[in-house]
């Protein structure tokens, strides 16, 4: 949320949004207010609404565009622990960051419903709104039981939630399978099938769909995965640990597993590979840019068994 209002022009489209007569505005009437090109501004929209800075309605062929308040509320309460904190005598021996560890039940229930309320105009007439209320909630439980810090969690729900309802439309036919569908499964989701889901997307360039889960996820991605791939000239952010679930299981083709042993359900018809691979948990930098290159000559065979056509060096991901 931060980086996507930290972007000089989508600031100011917030600031439009916040001070318009309604408290919505449509993409057109934006468009009058800014002199970018329409495709610029649905550009920047749709990170602000993926985000969950705004969200969106529906009138007619029209959309229009409201702010999330709940998810400023979350944006200034994290802001204003971080200047108390800068004051604070203790503010050089512990990062401010974990004294605010919990989004009020109230407020995180506010942003779970404005989430729900998206994912139910985005997947109209594939899911009901019950469905997609159980998978927000269950999603935003999944991740409670392992983050250290929670505040970010509703919104970190509604971005799992979104994937595994996808998932679960291309499981049952509902949505379209545009591309090859990739699991990659590690124990702890935060080295190993990080590493190897960044590698895919970008040597496959956008043609390979990959999601990850872990059979005991840890808090946080390891950060030394992205040390690694910033090495590499990829970019990795956004990314975290979350739980595996029935639904990305039966939307993939391939499931790659690494390291989790029996954790993973066997559903026929699905093509399942095992990699042998040490964990980068605790280890060294060098130790896991070997496993990263190790991980990086699978995927390109597999990319190969795919018939997809890794992306030339140097080539935009």
């Amino acid at each position: 949320m931060m980086k996507a209002l930290s972007e000089p022009v989508r600031l100011r489209l917030v600031q439009l949004v916040a001070f318009s007569v309604d408290g919505e505005l449509s993409a057109g009437e934006l468009g009058e207010s800014i002199d970018l090109s329409q495709p610029t501004i649905s550009h920047h929209l749709k990170v602000l609404f993926e985000a969950g800075v705004l969200v969106r309605s529906r009138s007619g062929t029209q959309i229009s565009y409201a702010l999330s308040r709940a998810v400023l509320v979350e944006v200034s309460e994290a802001l204003a622990a971080l200047a108390a904190a800068s004051t604070s005598p203790r503010a050089r021996e512990e990062p401010a960051v974990t004294r605010t560890r919990t989004l009020g039940v109230g407020s995180a229930e506010h942003v779970l419903a404005r989430g729900a309320e998206d994912l139910a105009f985005r997947f109209s007439g594939v899911f009901s709104r019950e469905t997609v209320d159980r998978h927000v909630h269950e999603s935003y439980q999944n991740l409670y039981r392992t983050a250290r810090v929670k505040v970010h969690l509703p919104v970190l729900a509604i971005r799992f939630a979104k994937e595994r309802l996808t998932a679960l439309g291309q499981a049952s036919g509902k949505l379209a399978k545009p591309m090859p569908e990739v699991l990659m499964v590690c124990t702890q989701n935060a080295g190993r099938s990080q590493l190897a889901a960044a590698l895919m997307s970008h040597h496959s360039d956008g043609l390979v769909h990959v999601r990850t889960a872990g059979s005991s996820p840890a808090a946080d991605v390891n950060p030394s995965v992205g040390v690694v791939l910033a090495e590499r000239g990829i970019r990795f952010e956004g990314e975290f640990p979350k739980p595996l679930t029935d639904d990305v299981l039966r939307a993939a083709d391939v499931v790659v597993t690494m390291g989790c042993g029996d954790a993973c359900p066997l559903y026929p018809g699905k093509r399942y590979l095992d990699w042998d691979l040490a964990d980068p948990a605790g280890a060294a930098l060098d130790e896991v840019r070997r496993i990263a290159d190790q991980i990086d000559l699978k995927v390109l065979k597999l990319l190969d068994e795919l018939g997809v056509r890794p992306a030339e060096e140097g080539t935009p991901a």
